[in-house]
C-alpha cells in the first residue's frame, strides 16, 4: 500500500535528516544549513513540504517539530540508526550469529552507532589489532568476554592489571582449562592482583568476544556456516558503552567468580563445543 507519508519521511535525505535533527529542539535557520550541510534554496522546498503535511512548524525563522511530527521522529531514529548500522558492515551482519546477544539487546542494536570493521592479517591472525591495544593502554577499567582461546589473552591482561588498570574477565570454561594447563604462572599472577576479577561462564558462551573500555565498545560473534575469523566490530558512540556493558552484565549472570585456580575443570569434547575448534 503506497502511503503519501511515508514517501514524505524516507524518500527524500534532506526531509528524513531534517526531522531527525529538529528532534533534539527548535532550530534556526543557519544551525539546519551548518548542521545539514545544505543551502536554503535546497532545504526550503522541503521545510514548505513538512510544513504541508503538519511535521514542522514555523515561528519567525525558528523552525521545530508539530506533535506528529515529534511521534515520527521518536520512531524514525531506531529504524534509520539500525538500516545505517547493517549497511555499514552488511556482509558481516549477515553472516553472523546473533543468538547469544540476548532480545531486548537485539531490538537495540542501533545503539551500536558507527561502527569500524577490523579484520586481522592473515600472517598476523593472532595480533590484537593497533587501534584495540590504544583503547586498552588508555582505559581506567576493562570488561573483557572472550569464548575462544588466545595465545597471549592472560599475559596481556596481566600487563595491563600490573599498570592499576582495573580488570573484570569473563572466559569459557575451554578457555580457562587452556589458561591453567598452558599458562598457569601468568593466571596465578593475574588473580594475585587485588584490581582484577575472573569469571568462568557457564554453559556454551555464544559471544566470541567483547570489550568495553572508558570510552570503547568492541566486539564479534561466530559465524553461523563458516570458521572463525576473528573479525570485529569497533565502536566510540556513548550508547556502544552502555549497550556494551549491559551485555556484558548478562553474560555476569550465568557465570561465577573464580579466586582459586581449581584443581582441573572437565574438558569438552569437539562436538561439545564446535565453536572453539573453528
Amino acid at each position: 500500500m503506497k502511503s503519501e507519508l511515508m514517501d514524505m519521511v524516507f524518500l527524500s535525505e534532506k526531509r528524513k535528516n531534517l526531522l531527525l535533527f529538529l528532534k533534539s529542539g527548535p532550530k534556526k535557520m543557519d544551525e539546519i544549513k551548518e548542521t545539514l550541510q545544505v543551502s536554503s534554496t535546497s532545504i526550503l522546498p522541503q521545510i514548505k513540504k513538512l510544513k504541508e503535511q503538519e511535521l514542522v512548524l514555523q515561528e519567525d525563522k525558528t523552525y521545530e517539530l508539530a506533535p506528529i511530527g515529534k511521534v515520527l521522529a521518536e520512531k524514525m531514529e531506531p529504524i534509520v540508526s539500525t538500516l545505517g548500522l547493517f549497511e555499514g558492515n552488511l556482509e558481516y551482519w549477515a553472516e553472523r550469529d546473533l543468538q547469544g546477544i540476548p532480545p531486548g539487546l537485539r531490538k537495540r542494536l542501533w545503539e551500536l552507532g558507527k561502527c569500524k570493521m577490523v579484520r586481522p592479517d592473515l600472517d598476523r591472525m593472532f595480533e590484537f589489532d593497533p587501534e584495540f591495544m590504544d583503547n586498552l593502554n588508555k582505559a581506567e577499567h576493562v570488561f573483557e568476554s572472550i569464548a575462544y582461546f588466545h595465545p597471549t589473552l592472560i599475559s596481556l591482561c596481566r600487563d595491563i592489571a600490573n599498570k592499576g588498570v582495573e580488570i573484570s574477565l569473563l572466559v569459557a570454561e575451554p578457555v580457562l582449562q587452556r589458561c591453567i594447563d598452558d599458562y598457569r604462572e601468568d593466571l596465578l599472577h593475574f588473580l594475585s592482583l587485588e584490581n582484577v576479577k575472573l569469571f568462568l561462564y557457564s554453559g556454551e558462551l555464544r559471544i566470541a568476544s567483547l570489550t568495553v573500555t572508558d570510552d570503547s565498545m568492541a566486539f564479534s560473534l561466530f559465524p553461523r556456516e563458516r570458521h572463525f575469523d576473528r573479525e570485529s566490530l569497533i565502536s566510540y558512540d556513548p550508547s556502544s558503552l552502555k549497550w556494551g556493558m549491559e551485555l556484558f552484565n548478562h553474560l555476569l549472570k550465568n557465570a561465577e567468580q573464580i579466586t582459586e585456580i581449581p584443581e582441573g575443570t572437565p574438558d569438552k569434547t569437539p562436538e561439545e563445543n564446535p565453536r572453539l575448534d573453528s
